[in-house]
């Protein structure tokens, strides 16, 4: 239940990153800021007072998500399941492999190594 609201806030501080940047003005100068100036926002915190604001604010909302999602890695409902230390490849292995499968005896050594194969001539070019 905690992981679930640790997530919610940080979808919500996530979201408000994003505004945060979107509002932000690029190095050319028009970005969305200037949109802004129409509407009044200008003449009370000026230019260079929006931008400063909108860069610490996107600084400190970029840590709060990074804080956000390290807590909640660690505030997951655990799992209580057989094996759960266990891989995959583990846990799809057969337990043991049938006896039908396996050889009776081993080889003890006296198998001939197979004779080279006699060398042939070669045929005259024509």
């Amino acid at each position: 239940m905690l992981n679930g609201f640790i997530v919610i806030f940080a979808m919500l501080a996530a979201l408000l990153l994003i505004v945060a940047v979107m509002l932000q003005s690029p190095k050319a100068g028009s970005g969305l800021t200037g949109g802004i100036s129409s509407l009044g926002t200008v003449q009370t915190l000026g230019v260079r007072r929006t931008g400063d604001f909108l860069s610490k604010t996107s600084a400190i909302l970029a840590g709060v998500v990074m804080v956000l999602c390290f807590i909640a890695q660690f505030t997951l409902p655990t799992r209580h399941q057989e094996g759960a230390g266990s891989s995959i490849l583990q846990k799809s292995a057969p337990a043991s492999l049938p006896a039908g499968n396996l050889p009776q005896s081993l080889p003890t050594g006296n198998i001939k190594p197979a004779a080279a194969p006699a060398e042939q001539p070669a045929a005259p070019a024509k």
